[in-house]
């Protein structure tokens, strides 16, 4: 059995679930890259997929997440899982997905590719479902990592085969949404992806952000926690790059250095007026 997340923060919660349950014994395989966000204009020509590196590498400059560029290869984790699924037959996926951007786009570039081993690929979609947080609390979780790994072991019983309709009708809604190749998507519901302009966060970040100079990573946490809906801090603070080449608000300090020592500030009216 192989496991599939798209969040490394998936991993260890689900390692735990693993642990308590031996039919659930198996490896799991996470996919890195967030497809809710970037190009993805054929995204599975070498074209296309150079051209969403080259983005990747502009968000990530200057982020603690910079090295991190040339050790995704989600292109070789896909043949290495093709080529396990091909050499044992009595191999099956578990694709687990949170009710998030993330996950359902990683979803939708996974099993496009996948077809050739239908009946053999279980999804589980955690959606609108309830779960049990660690005071015994109802709450509906929008990430995996989210659930108490004993929980996990309730959602097994939600696996289920993506059907042949499944993997006629979700590689055409993922082409659909390749083509249209806005920089931000956004779950709608269930497993509706609506595409958004580059700018799509950028409120609440300005929301943030005073005439007073606050340190980076204080804007970022107080933006991220006013978000309904997810993304990365890479993401954001690119952002707040644009933002500040636009001349809508100033970063104080060297980004050569990092996020830690930044501010952000408000431009002054006297400066605006000038």
């Amino acid at each position: 059995m192989i496991h599939i997340v798209f969040d490394s923060a998936n991993v260890p919660v689900l390692q735990q679930a693993l642990d308590m349950d031996e039919q659930l014994q198996g490896d799991i395989v996470e996919i890195k890259d967030d497809f809710a966000v970037g190009p993805v204009d054929n995204i599975y020509t070498t074209e296309g997929y150079q051209l969403r590196r080259d983005w990747w590498s502009t968000v990530l400059m200057h982020s603690p997440y910079e090295d991190q560029l040339d050790i995704v290869d989600d292109k070789l984790t896909v043949h290495q899982l093709l080529q396990k699924m091909s050499e044992d037959n009595a191999a099956e996926v578990w694709i687990w997905m949170g009710q998030n951007a993330h996950d359902v786009c990683g979803y939708y570039w996974l099993m496009s590719q996948l077809k050739d081993f239908a009946g053999r690929i279980q999804i589980l979609y955690l959606n609108n479902l309830p779960f049990f947080n660690e005071k015994g609390n109802i709450f509906y979780p929008t990430q995996l990592h989210q659930i108490q790994p004993k929980e996990f072991l309730k959602a097994k019983k939600l696996a289920r085969p993506i059907t042949l309709s499944e993997f006629e009708v979700d590689p055409d809604e993922w082409k659909k949404i390749c083509s249209e190749n806005t920089l931000v998507r956004f779950l709608e519901g269930g497993k509706k992806i609506a595409g958004k302009e580059v700018d799509f966060f950028d409120k609440y970040l300005i929301a943030q952000i005073t005439s007073d100079a606050q340190k980076l990573n204080k804007v970022l946490s107080a933006a991220m926690s006013k978000m309904p809906n997810q993304t990365g801090d890479a993401f954001l603070v690119w952002r707040l790059k644009e933002l500040a080449n636009a001349e809508k608000i100033l970063v104080n300090g060297d980004w050569e250095k990092g996020w830690k020592d930044l501010t952000i500030q408000l431009p002054s009216l006297t400066a605006v007026n000038e």
